[in-house]
């Protein structure tokens, strides 16, 4: 693989990772109710979800989804649904007390790995992506498996700081609104974002 060609993509993909999506609205709407360290747990388990996506986008799962209509809306439907109820639910949630315990806040951590990973793994659009975003920047005339290897591990690099800049402009209006009616109404914009995000999901369409 040319380098040229590696910087074609990697620029293409930055850009693409920009774009608010799902996993980017999760981010800021932990951070929004809990503050950084949540956000940034959040995009350590956002990184493992695409990397399975890219596995099983790799291994034929995209082709799959993008050739079954039934299979892509189940698909679809879960992955709405689950982003919908974890709307609703940090809408209700309370708001955010600093002296929790460290262990509830550890446990809290990783159930927000669990539902970054989760998130991103139930996105069938993101599998279907992978399957036709990658084979554009690789050169047929070289081996095949090692310019995915690199293309993969480029674009798991851009996720990281893209979505950490996410998490900290988040907690930057956090700090600014912290008294407790200005918190619950983050938390109920963070869950708007959710819900949102689930609707967004919900108009996916195959092509």
């Amino acid at each position: 693989m040319s380098f040229d060609l590696w910087l074609a993509f990697t620029l293409a993909a930055a850009l693409l990772i920009a774009i608010p999506g799902p996993t980017n609205l999760l981010v800021v709407a932990y951070t929004l109710q809990q503050g950084k360290r949540a956000g940034l747990a959040t995009v350590f388990g956002v990184l493992p979800g695409i990397a399975t996506s890219m596995a099983l986008s790799f291994a034929g799962l995209g082709a799959v989804l993008a050739a079954s209509a039934e299979a892509f809306l189940v698909m679809k439907w879960i992955g709405a649904a689950y982003l919908i109820y974890l709307g609703i639910r940090q809408w209700r949630a309370p708001v955010a007390d600093s002296g929790l315990a460290s262990g509830v806040m550890a446990s809290t951590k990783r159930r927000m790995l669990r539902e970054a990973f989760l998130v991103t793994l139930l996105n069938p659009k993101g599998i279907i992506f992978f399957s036709a975003f990658f084979p554009q920047f690789l050169n047929t005339g070289e081996a095949v498996a090692p310019q995915m290897a690199i293309l993969g591990a480029t674009f798991l690099l851009l996720v990281l700081p893209i979505n950490t800049g996410y998490a900290l402009t988040a907690e930057i209006l956090r700090k600014r609104l912290s008294r407790a009616d200005w918190r619950r109404a983050l938390n109920r914009a963070g869950g708007a974002l959710l819900v949102g995000a689930g609707l967004l999901t919900l108009s996916l369409r195959r092509s």
